[in-house]
């Protein structure tokens, strides 16, 4: 029956009690009641796990993907569960996609998603709630998912479709809020490295680059010069400047890139609709009322002048920049220093290679970065490695970083993993449809939201500490280093 209250609501009796269930908002709440009596009760509270086999694979069109997973909006009929929303799937290796095998029960076994517990009791705590999307777990099935996959796989990029695909074994995806589907313009930017490193653990070599030039724009012209095609003019430490001049500077450097890349580049997306537009279908992001062909011209201009007052105004790109260069305080060298310290402080290290004093001995070996050996341990983080380090971080307890020890590797070691999340973490800006004239909104919290949250595992870190040191090499050649400018730091 339904309650005046809106309540879905149906009970059950028997010779010792009786069962009433309530359902709303995906909330199941049961409560037990001793029979003849409301005085003895129990009550719980389960939440339903939406059934995305619900719907039907067409009624989802592809959006984007990054590394780990794949994004589709849903576009069918209306349904309160599905309205507005994006369904977010794992990826796997083409080559590594196990047969799946009947499984009465995988559904109850496998968790949900590790994204959404990582969300709530993680990210939760570091940004606002109203700069994150929604997230909730649903039910998929092989059969639903192999048919998505022939309808939609060849929306997506070639390069994409040759190495990976949806992981057919899972039994969950993430529901989670669209934020470019609505009728809105929707600006994706992946804004990377916030800040230069602190000259405290830097070797005599790496000092003067790495103080200089910003680790994105290093990259970038290393990339360039090897014929890749990259956003060669934007330097992140504009866009989290908070300096108007500079922030309209970045916005130009990201649509010039994206223009001249013809939207390849991964720092800018523009969505119309919900699909991704290239440079030639700009003029999708004009309200209905303007005249495109006499305002196509200045759009870069309009683009601009639309998205300045926005990024000026939210406080995500600050909180951004904070978090980052308070978790990255050692840099990967620094990192890399305390961890070969460590292990080589160990008492087991100390008798295995204890040198003969009267000779002299090769330097003994030493485990790279993030990989265990008998001498030194480096579990992948667990959410509550992820939750206990938290408390640490946001207390009050202040470690000495210019000295750290190595008895608090692990600290630094998950710090670390956080700043590259945030380094490598997206934001959705969404704007109404650019006007030739018209006074600017009001800037809503909600308006600017950060995704792409995903922990980093710890065995990324010996591959960091390669490309840091290749990257460095290969810029100190440039003939012309350019100079970045770190206004916090």
């Amino acid at each position: 029956m339904i309650t005046p209250r809106g309540l879905w609501m149906f009970s059950l009796s028997s010779v010792w009690g009786s069962c009433v269930f309530h359902v709303k908002e995906r909330l199941l709440t049961i409560t037990i009641f001793r029979h003849r009596s409301h005085s003895h009760r129990i009550t719980a509270c389960l939440p339903m796990v939406v059934q995305v086999t619900d719907t039907l694979p067409e009624h989802w069109r592809y959006v984007s993907e990054g590394g780990a997973t794949i994004v589709f909006s849903y576009i069918g009929p209306s349904d309160p569960q599905f309205d507005g929303t994006v369904l977010r799937l794992r990826k796997t290796l083409v080559p590594t996609i196990p047969p799946r095998t009947a499984d009465p029960v995988g559904v109850q076994d496998e968790p949900d998603d590790p994204m959404i517990e990582y969300q709530h009791k993680c990210m939760e705590r570091l940004i606002p709630l109203e700069h994150l999307p929604r997230l909730e777990s649903v039910h998929i099935d092989r059969g639903w998912l192999e048919n998505l996959i022939a309808l939609r796989e060849v929306e997506r990029p070639e390069d994409r479709r040759c190495r990976d695909q949806i992981d057919l074994t899972r039994t969950k995806g993430v529901l989670a809020t669209d934020l470019v589907g609505g009728d809105w313009v929707a600006v994706e930017i992946k804004p990377k490295w916030a800040l230069l490193p602190a000259v405290t653990h830097l070797s005599n070599t790496t000092r003067p680059i790495k103080t200089q030039t910003c680790r994105f724009c290093m990259h970038s012209a290393v990339r360039a010069k090897a014929g890749e095609t990259v956003s060669l003019g934007y330097c992140p430490l504009d866009l989290f400047s908070g300096d108007e001049h500079r922030v309209r500077k970045a916005i130009y450097d990201l649509w010039d890139a994206w223009s001249l890349s013809n939207g390849t580049i991964n720092n800018l997306k523009i969505f119309v609709h919900g699909r991704t537009i290239t440079p030639d279908e700009a003029s999708l992001m004009l309200s209905k009322d303007v005249d495109a062909q006499l305002y196509t011209e200045n759009l870069r201009e309009r683009f601009t002048s639309a998205l300045l007052p926005v990024l000026l105004a939210t406080p995500v790109l600050r909180t951004l920049s904070t978090l980052q260069r308070t978790l990255d305080v050692l840099d990967i060298e620094g990192l890399s220093h305390l961890w070969r310290l460590a292990e080589t402080s160990s008492p087991l290290y100390r008798t295995t290679f204890e040198r003969d004093s009267t000779g002299i001995d090769e330097p003994p070996p030493s485990s790279p970065i993030g990989v265990s050996s008998s001498f030194l341990t480096s579990p992948e983080p667990t959410i509550a490695d992820w939750t206990g380090f938290l408390d640490e971080y946001l207390s009050e307890t202040q470690l000495d970083h210019k000295n750290p020890a190595p008895g608090n590797l692990r600290y630094y070691l998950l710090a670390y993993l956080l700043s590259a999340t945030f380094k490598d973490c997206s934001i959705i800006v969404r704007l109404k449809h650019l006007r030739s004239a018209a006074p600017t909104p009001a800037i809503k919290p909600e308006q600017v939201t950060v995704i792409d949250l995903d922990p980093k595992s710890m065995f990324r870190l010996r591959k960091w500490e390669k490309l840091d040191q290749e990257i460095v090499k290969a810029y100190m050649a440039a003939d012309d280093r350019k100079v970045c400018i770190d206004t916090w730091r």
